[in-house]
């Protein structure tokens, strides 16, 4: 006689069969209907422009919580058997039950939202939820404690594995966070310790097994076009010009193709901003009436014995938390349907929670959302009233087409009302570019910004996900709109951003920031900028007060490099011309290699500030690794583009990076060396 639960046990690991799709569209029918009968829809949005969002019940929360922890668990290979199966057995059980799934606006997206307040007859139902969802965090952080060397953040295991406090009820971490003080930032040691055991793991450890990112599908994604900076003879062009920026969408686009097991689009790699996307240890400015603090160096070419590198750093002034002004931000995001992707609208829900856990009563946030239409989700609000602030966030739903211009619009009108004088009021533009009401060419909608940042409101872009992804226009917005662009593929990079470099990107100390050069046809014979082409200037630009160009905020870095030969090498390209004479030093000191201009203006001013510097062969203001770091990056960049470097290879650029990693605190230096590897894999 068989054990009756033998068999089961068996049943339970036996495949399940596919619903018949008859019973499957029955059962989506009469969820329907009984959400029409039972629920009425809340409005969210202006009153002019109202846009229906789900009221979710308010009972049974024992049951959603195992719903939505089914939901989470489906992304583990593990359970891929059987989900047909499971997800049928879920709506059929919410059927009898009488709980409403919400219609055809259901998604596993809103499975993973928390449900409202719930009466007080539903406590113990709540208390039930809550624990089991605390039990499953616990276990969660048991495990990530022992993996800690493996794991990227206790963030990013959470959207890749669907089980961290995101599945704790809202209301749960309202009352937390209402009653217990703001959390401390961990130690300084705690955080490099992490950093090492991280950067150990990417170095010499086995790569953890976590699940392919999907393949990108990039037929409709648009960068910005443009060819490598030329090879220029000094005697017929010795002034070079350009705007200096702190983007670095770009190198956040490559890692996320490479983590795809994609080559990155050519137009994806700017140069300038992968060598951007790390700090370097340059000199600080004492005070801040002069916010900058202007370094230079010179070095071998590492692809190239016969050039040298010319790297120019720049250190900001960086302000302390205490002097900071206070901040009014306008949170404008992007709730079309194009944003209905686990790696868009939540991720970008959970990336501006953190931006909340910087700020203070000080400041002011305020949330604006566009999708067929713009619509004032939360009044201008007070950054310590989190809870309200989080509520609005985590109520929103993608869905519609994009009117990105009428979304600006009212986010610029919401900063204009909300600034006073001595504050700092910024859009923080949240989106994946993809426009299509409105304006939706990157020439008109730079026009249209340009219109509005001389009122003072700076615009920053945060690009989210892949496939549809519209580089062209987010580089438009921020380069025009006073302001900076970042691109988010992980939460680990939303840290980066939004929390590490949060004062940077959010407090300006200085705006239409311009470099000139002028090269000394003595000394040297050519030269050519690596990066900075979608940034360059006209050389009668650097003296023109009214020509806009990039802002920096408090203690970030700028690097630039360019590759020079000096004359008589054998590096020499370009050959001389046979009417023209030798060329006669510009100045008695001919030995120096080249002048430096970096002109500036404080925020609010009208009119700019100069700083010069010369550059002489044997400056070294910067320490030799910090070069040797950003020319392994450099030469990495331009091999990711498809250009040839004499005797240059994947190994080349990242035996330099490990070699000149540093301290490397938190492991992003660590990081490139992996993705190094993956380019040479791939390529």
């Amino acid at each position: 006689m068989t054990d009756p639960l033998d068999d089961l046990k068996k049943a339970l690991k036996a495949q399940q069969p596919a619903p018949r799709e008859e019973a499957r569209a029955a059962a989506l029918r009469a969820a329907a209907e009984a959400f029409a009968e039972k629920n009425a829809s809340a409005a969210q949005g202006t009153a002019e422009e109202l846009r229906p969002t789900q009221d979710r019940p308010d009972r049974r929360a024992g049951f959603w919580t195992g719903v939505r922890n089914m939901f989470a668990n489906l992304t583990q290979p593990r359970i891929l058997m059987g989900t047909s199966a499971l997800a049928t057995v879920a709506i059929a059980v919410a059927i009898t039950q009488n709980l409403p799934l919400g219609g055809s606006s259901i998604s596993p997206t809103d499975l993973t939202r928390e449900a409202a307040p719930r009466p007080a007859d539903n406590e113990r139902a709540d208390a039930d939820g809550a624990r089991r969802a605390a039990e499953q965090v616990a276990r969660t952080e048991a495990v990530e404690e022992q993996a800690a060397p493996l794991a990227e953040t206790e963030a990013d295991f959470a959207v890749s594995s669907g089980a961290a406090a995101g599945l704790v009820p809202a209301e749960t971490r309202a009352r937390e966070m209402a009653d217990a003080p703001a959390p401390a930032a961990p130690p300084v040691a705690a955080r490099q310790q992490l950093g090492k055991m991280r950067a150990e793991a990417l170095v010499g450890a086995a790569p953890m097994v976590e699940p392919m990112p999907p393949v990108i599908e990039s037929d409709t994604e648009r960068f910005p076009e443009a060819s490598p900076n030329p090879l220029k003879l000094v005697a017929d062009a010795p002034v070079s010009t350009f705007s200096i920026d702190v983007d670095t969408a770009s190198y956040a686009v490559v890692r996320s193709s490479l983590n795809a097991g994609q080559m990155p689009p050519r137009d994806a790699v700017r140069v300038e901003e992968m060598i951007n996307y790390f700090d370097y240890a340059y000199p600080a400015p004492e005070s801040r009436e002069v916010p900058f603090r202007t370094s230079v160096s010179v070095a071998p070419t590492p692809w190239n014995d016969g050039t040298q590198l010319l790297h120019i750093g720049i250190q900001g002034y960086d302000i302390a938390a205490a002097e900071r002004p206070p901040l009014n931000l306008v949170f404008l995001i992007d709730t079309s349907g194009s944003m209905n992707d686990p790696r868009k609208l939540p991720l970008l829900v959970k990336s501006f929670g953190l931006l909340l856990d910087t700020l203070d009563e000080r400041d002011t946030v305020a949330i604006v959302t566009y999708a067929g239409s713009s619509g004032l989700v939360l009044e201008p609000t007070a950054a310590s009233d989190k809870v309200t602030i989080l509520n609005s966030l985590d109520q929103l739903a993608a869905g519609g087409s994009t009117a990105g211009q009428a979304g600006l619009q009212q986010a610029y009108q919401v900063a204009e009302r909300m600034a006073q004088d001595g504050e700092v009021s910024r859009v923080i533009l949240a989106t994946d570019g993809d426009f299509n009401v409105g304006l939706s060419d990157p020439e008109a909608l730079k026009d249209f910004v340009a219109e509005r940042r001389d009122d003072g409101t700076y615009l920053s872009v945060l690009g989210f996900g892949r496939g549809n992804y519209d580089d062209a226009i987010m580089q438009a917005l921020a380069q025009n709109g006073n302001g900076t662009a970042a691109y988010i593929d992980t939460l680990a990079e939303a840290q980066k951003v939004l929390v590490e470099d949060v004062t940077g990107n959010l407090f300006p100390i200085a705006d239409d920031v311009k470099i000139q050069i002028e090269f000394n046809p003595a000394q040297i014979s050519e030269y050519r900028l690596i990066g900075y082409e979608t940034r360059a200037l006209n050389r009668e630009d650097f003296n023109d007060d009214t020509v806009d160009a990039g802002e920096i905020g408090a203690g970030h870095t700028v690097t630039a490099l360019y590759e020079i030969t000096p004359v008589g090498s054998s590096a020499e390209r370009i050959g001389g011309l046979r009417y023209q004479s030798e060329p006669q030093p510009v100045v008695d000191e001919s030995a120096e290699y080249a002048f430096l201009k970096l002109r500036y203006k404080l925020p609010g001013e009208e009119t700019s500030q100069l700083i010069e510097t010369p550059v002489l062969p044997d400056r070294q203001d910067i320490a030799p690794e910090e070069t040797r770091f950003a020319a392994a990056v450099a030469g990495f960049g331009q091999m990711l583009r498809g250009e040839t470097l004499p005797g240059w290879t994947w190994d080349d650029a990242r035996q330099l990076a490990a070699e000149n990693r540093g301290e490397d605190a938190y492991g992003y230096r660590s990081e490139l060396l992996s993705l190094i590897r993956m380019a040479d894999a791939l390529k």
